[in-house]
């Protein structure tokens, strides 16, 4: 049964879910707005499969510590963290997996420390600024949240659907009627100044496709086929970097592990039964 504790990451205590200590270290990290949480469905089916899989809450999230002030949140910083909380666990080299904005900070963790890396895994993430986005839709929701906070940007957005609304996110809200209240409390959850200053770098980015062309990391690349604003992202990273597979996964949009997780388990566990065997693992 997964675990929940704190880890003291620098200068802040990041609230983490995990099962399997002792096994092959694995780490996820969770997207925008998003949680721990939501790898839970997975974790102990990863530790039966020889895994110690650890997700954590990143800064300005869930039950992780929310610093104060735009300059606290980056991709960089939160690369920093990721390396971070493998030292603190005692992990040489690892598998990193990342989530959408999660996603993002595995690639600068990959293209700065790939020594660290055992196996990497991008799921439903860009390589450099995020477009096909409405601009304007955008700007409201920033000024809606500097006015009223996060939870003036949950009201606006109840009953309106995003841009990353897809079938099978539908599809799922009707099979499980807490679904939106829990995707709401992950927002509600996360601090207005990471909201904010992440926003902004996602939006304008450098673009890291030459730079993921240097990888000599074992990849996978995994996208939804439903997440349009992610397939072209998806397809020209495992383009460009060398020996990457390509998952492009049936009847799922943004979020794969909780749309079509039975297609979303095959796809990662052959990748991970697939590694070599770990070369650094637990000090």
């Amino acid at each position: 049964m997964a675990d929940v504790r704190k880890v003291q990451v620098g200068d802040v205590a990041l609230s983490v879910l995990e099962a399997g200590d002792g096994g092959r270290p694995l780490l996820l990290l969770h997207g925008f707005t998003g949680a721990k949480e939501d790898f839970a469905d997975h974790l102990d089916r990863l530790a039966e499969h020889g895994w110690h899989a650890v997700a954590p809450d990143n800064r300005g999230h869930g039950a992780s510590d929310h610093p104060t002030g735009h300059a606290s949140y980056s991709l960089a910083i939160y690369a920093a963290d990721t390396v971070g909380l493998a030292d603190a666990l005692g992990w040489r080299r690892f598998v990193l997996l990342g989530h959408s904005m999660g996603g993002m900070i595995a690639q600068v963790v990959a293209v700065e420390r790939a020594d660290r890396l055992d196996g990497l895994v991008l799921m439903d993430t860009g390589h450099g600024p995020l477009d096909g986005f409405d601009s304007d839709a955008i700007e409201l929701g920033k000024h809606v949240v500097r006015a009223g906070g996060l939870a003036a940007l949950v009201e606006a957005q109840r009953g309106r659907e995003s841009e990353l609304e897809t079938p099978a996110h539908r599809r799922l809200l009707a099979e499980r009627p807490d679904l939106q209240e829990w995707e709401e409390a992950k927002t509600l959850a996360s601090s207005a100044d990471m909201f904010l200053a992440m926003l902004d770098e996602m939006l304008a980015q450098p673009d890291r496709l030459d730079a993921l062309a240097g990888l000599r990391v074992p990849t996978l690349v995994i996208v939804g086929e439903q997440d349009e604003p992610f397939v072209p992202h998806s397809e020209r990273m495992a383009k460009a970097i060398p020996g990457a597979r390509l998952a492009v996964l049936a009847d799922a949009g943004h979020s794969p592990q909780l749309e079509s997780p039975d297609v979303w388990w095959d796809a990662l566990n052959g990748f991970l039964d697939a590694l070599a065997p770990a070369t650094g693992g637990v000090r």
